[in-house]
């Protein structure tokens, strides 16, 4: 197979390859589900935070040289340049089966033939081929045109990279189309686990008029719109979550904006439990924030882009409002409008649209994306 390593292989289990552990995010959900269910030996990452990784796994991670120039925490761009490099000097040879957990350069490593090699694709890097989503993060700005040019530089690698697996996976229609763009190659689509264990319904909870926004406070996620859409609706609007954006959030929010900051699980399933709707302006690969409201019975009021589309009908488990027109006015005016005429939903009709994404759903197709895999390896030798 194009890219990869010639030489004999030995018998090494399961090797999971992660991007980086620097904060708790759905993809290191993902990670922590295939390593448990695969009963994976090592779980290989340039960079490693204990503080974000279940301690039922953390013993598995390994890390590289760069390891010792990181600080920890969500801050590691000084070592953005060095992470490709990384990825392309790690060579594994005693594997069965490597299992990449990809949004960036996972897809690198290198790997001999008759390894299988399943690529779980977040996203392809959008920074790397959409300019959009940079503009987004700095208004187009020096910043946003430097990663621009820089990475232009590594697209050619990038789709490169993306021949080596033998599958890949990703987590929605969207990324799928996404792959078939930018690396013309054929995907198959498993969404993410949701933990629907986790979070419920709880009749005992009243309903509050309160809206929801939760997640990092990131340009992208386009909190703002949220935060001006409840002021001019008249509506009270929590905002859970901590980031960047959020400075520029305060001054232009409405008296009855509360900014919390960072919540606990329990909190945040408590928010879910209470408010009237979650409200997500900004597009997501898969979007778990979503699917973990709608496990609460609580409906969505999102952009209708992105990885919400195969979780929300609109209508039946919340809104979706029309993306056409993505300037902030018109957002603005679209998400305040929807506020507005917010129908009523049937809790257990979003309880039950949650369980399609349920963890023990997502290691049922995942497994059998593996077992196709290794079957055709088997055949091959």
């Amino acid at each position: 197979m194009t890219g990869r390593v010639h030489g004999p292989r030995r018998s090494g289990g399961v090797v999971v390859v992660h991007e980086r552990f620097t904060e708790r995010g759905g993809a290191e959900s993902v990670v922590e589900v295939i390593a448990s269910m695969t009963g994976a030996g090592r779980i290989l990452a340039p960079l490693f935070d204990p503080a974000v990784v279940d301690p039922d796994v953390a013993h598995l991670v390994r890390t590289g040289s760069l390891q010792r120039l990181y600080r920890g925490g969500t801050r590691y761009e000084h070592l953005l340049p060095m992470l490709p490099l990384a990825f392309s000097g790690m060579e594994i040879r005693d594997a069965e089966l490597v299992v990449l957990s990809h949004h960036a350069f996972a897809n690198r490593v290198r790997v001999p033939d008759g390894i299988p090699v399943v690529s779980y694709t977040h996203t392809p890097a959008r920074w790397m081929w959409d300019e959009r989503m940079l503009a987004l993060e700095d208004g187009g700005g020096m910043r946003s045109r430097a990663l621009w040019a820089w990475a232009a530089r590594q697209r050619s690698s990038d789709w490169a990279a993306a021949r080596r697996p033998d599958v890949i996976v990703v987590n929605s229609t969207t990324v799928a189309e996404r792959v078939e763009r930018w690396w013309h190659r054929s995907s198959v689509v498993v969404p993410p686990p949701v933990d629907t264990v986790f979070f419920t319904p709880d009749a005992s909870v009243r309903r509050e008029p309160f809206l929801l926004w939760a997640g990092r406070v990131v340009p992208y996620k386009r909190p703002e719109v949220a935060v001006l859409a409840a002021r001019a609706a008249g509506v009270p609007l929590v905002v859970a979550g901590d980031g960047r954006a959020r400075a520029s959030l305060e001054p232009i929010a409405g008296p009855d904006t509360t900014f919390l900051g960072r919540v606990s699980r329990p909190e945040l399933r408590h928010l879910f439990r209470t408010c009237r709707a979650i409200v997500l302006p900004g597009e997501e690969d898969f979007g778990i924030v979503p699917v973990e409201a709608l496990a609460c019975g609580t409906p969505v009021l999102a952009l209708d882009a992105g990885g919400v589309r195969d979780t929300v009908v609109s209508g039946t488990h919340g809104v979706l409002v029309d993306a056409e027109d993505r300037s902030i006015a018109a957002l603005i005016e679209r998400f305040a409008a929807a506020i507005r005429t917010m129908p009523e939903l049937d809790p257990a009709d979003l309880r039950a649209r949650a369980e399609h994404f349920s963890a023990e759903a997502f290691r049922e197709r995942f497994r059998a994306v593996l077992a196709g895999v290794q079957s055709a390896a088997g055949a091959e030798r």
